[in-house]
C-alpha cells in the first residue's frame, strides 16, 4: 500500500527518505501532513524544544539562580530570585522548617 517516497527538507534542504513504514506509522497515528524535516533536523528541533531538559514535553527555560546566605542557618545557597536584601531568605532545608 505504502511506497518510499524522497522528501526535501524544509530547513537543511537535504532529501531523505520517508519510508513505507514511518508513512504505515503516521497514517496510524491519524498524521495527514508529510513531515517537512529530515531527522536530523527534527531531533535538533526537539532538543531545541526541551530547552537541555531531559524530555517528557518539559519545555521549561533554566531558572537563572543567584547566590545567598540563609537567614536562618547562614548556610550558603543558591536562590531563583535576586535578594533584594530586606527580606529573609531561606536555604531549601531552612525553607522546608
Amino acid at each position: 500500500m505504502f511506497q518510499d517516497r524522497t522528501l526535501t527538507c524544509r530547513d537543511c534542504g537535504v532529501d531523505f527518505v520517508f519510508s513505507a513504514s514511518e508513512q504505515e506509522f503516521f497514517a496510524e497515528k491519524g498524521f495527514t501532513n508529510d513531515p517537512s524535516r529530515c531527522p536530523q533536523c527534527r531531533a535538533a528541533r526537539k532538543a531545541n524544544r526541551q530547552g537541555g531538559f531531559g524530555g517528557g514535553g518539559n519545555y521549561r527555560q533554566q531558572r537563572q539562580m543567584f547566590p545567598a546566605v540563609c537567614s536562618n542557618c547562614g548556610k550558603e545557597t543558591e536562590v531563583p530570585f535576586k535578594p533584594s536584601g530586606d527580606k529573609p531568605v531561606y536555604c531549601r532545608e531552612c525553607f522546608r522548617r
